[in-house]
């Protein structure tokens, strides 16, 4: 999930991710949608305006902009009035309805923060309503103008990515607004990320505050799921799937895989996505003789990923910077073990040594690569794995801990919040072992009163 340190100068075309599709939201479970209402009229919230980079049919849109959809979508099924403000999207109608909820368009690539700021400061402020900022790269600065509850939503630090896709004078800018201006107007603000790896970058490298940072991980939508016995492809197969951007080192992937199709000769692969890079990584391809192996089909359907994720052999992510690393939790539901970077949020989304390896560095990615392709028992043990470990991760389960925290922040905004017996007030997270999903690594969500998304959520598990 990255924003506008990876957007580049360049525009792709009008061409869809391959998330951006994925509109049409699963019935919501009759309980899931319960809890959410019990706790929107508990905390007396009615309304959630979200004010985000981009929208989900953005022709750059990708995992942040699936996020804010699959929460604003169940919201709105339990009855919330959800807002979500954004950019405008070239060639599009600047206020459209979607799943329950309204997106209103203005404002462009840059604009649209200032614009954001703007309204926000001349709006009036509405009982019952509260705010959700994306901080995707740039801040919409919501502690200067927001008079509502309010939580921040940060993905990840960014650092190095500005230099990946700016030139040198907006990357400077970028890396100072976000490593020293940005942090000291967000300490008293509830910051929620993806990932304990990520939390702990956040808190580190921003400086904000460890007690005010939660951790919730992203769902896994329920199409992924494990194929027939023979759906697995007759040749070895590595998938990747992903926006062609710098910050996705899909460059570093191909040179790894050419060093695996020395010792592996009957590999075959595929990159989806598309993205501005695509130019540079086409050239590279050539230059290593890889065209007839290795596929860049660009776009691709819901069907065909869910497809691409049951034949493959393993899923593979090499990228700097991750806040989860969703299309390898997609592909562990499907049954598929995933080799990635070793970087926060991959060290959340795979659990090292029981659904994928973690690596770094081309050599010691495609020494991973061989390796899970060269040992069928290891390929199996991974991939049950990966499935029993995405099976952990749902929508329903990340929107009420989400809605949680905020309705804890509009309590506190009307002074009736009372923390419940034995909550961990000061970590903000769940326990090591977790209130939450994900155990093994630490990263069971909390929002303070033991309510985390996974086995310990209740109904919406």
């Amino acid at each position: 999930m990255t924003g506008p340190a990876d957007a580049g100068r360049c525009r792709y075309g009008a061409a869809r991710s391959p998330r951006e599709a994925r509109s049409t939201p699963p019935a919501a479970d009759p309980g899931a949608v319960w809890a959410l209402r019990r706790i929107a009229e508990k905390s007396g919230l009615e309304r959630v305006r979200v004010v985000a980079w981009r929208d989900l049919e953005h022709p750059e849109a990708g995992g942040s902009e699936l996020h804010a959809h699959r929460l604003a979508s169940l919201w709105a099924a339990a009855g919330i009035g959800v807002e979500i403000r954004t950019s405008e999207v070239p060639g599009a109608e600047r206020v459209v309805d979607r799943a329950g909820y309204r997106v209103v368009r203005r404002g462009g690539r840059y604009g649209v923060f200032a614009r954001a700021g703007v309204e926000g400061l001349l709006r009036r402020r509405r009982r019952g309503e509260a705010l959700v900022e994306i901080w995707n790269g740039m801040p919409f600065w919501s502690p200067l103008w927001s008079r509502a509850p309010h939580v921040v939503f940060l993905h990840h630090v960014h650092a190095e990515m500005w230099r990946m896709a700016l030139p040198p004078r907006l990357a400077r800018a970028g890396e100072l607004i976000e490593r020293r201006v940005a942090p000291p107007l967000y300490r008293s603000t509830r910051v929620i990320t993806l990932s304990q790896s990520s939390r702990a970058e956040i808190v580190d490298m921003l400086g904000l505050r460890a007690g005010k940072v939660t951790v919730i991980p992203p769902g896994v939508e329920r199409r992924f799921s494990p194929g027939p016995p023979d759906a697995r492809s007759p040749y070895p197969l590595v998938v990747a799937v992903g926006r062609l951007v710098p910050v996705k080192r899909f460059d570093l992937l191909i040179r790894a895989l050419t060093r695996v199709k020395a010792s592996v000769p009957s590999l075959r692969a595929v990159i989806a996505g598309g993205g501005y890079d695509r130019p540079r990584l086409e050239t590279l391809r050539r230059s290593l003789g890889a065209t007839a192996w290795l596929s860049l089909p660009g776009h691709v359907g819901d069907d065909e990923i869910v497809g691409l994720y049951r034949r493959a052999w393993v899923a593979a992510s090499v990228s700097q910077r991750e806040g989860w690393g969703m299309t390898l939790t997609e592909a562990g539901a499907c049954g598929t073990p995933a080799v990635a970077s070793d970087i926060a949020g991959h060290r959340d989304a795979v659990v090292h040594g029981r659904s994928g390896l973690l690596a770094h560095g081309e050599e010691a990615i495609a020494a991973a690569i061989t390796r899970m392709l060269g040992d069928p028992a290891l390929r199996a043990r991974l991939g049950a794995g990966a499935l029993a470990y995405a099976r952990r991760f749902t929508w329903e389960a990340a929107a009420r801990a989400t809605l949680e925290v905020l309705a804890e922040e509009a309590q506190v905004a009307r002074g009736t919040y009372s923390l419940s017996p034995g909550a961990d007030a000061a970590s903000g997270v769940g326990s090591e072992t977790g209130s939450g999903v994900g155990s093994e690594t630490g990263s069971g969500a909390g929002t303070g009163a033991g309510s985390g998304p996974g086995p310990g959520a209740g109904a919406v598990a």
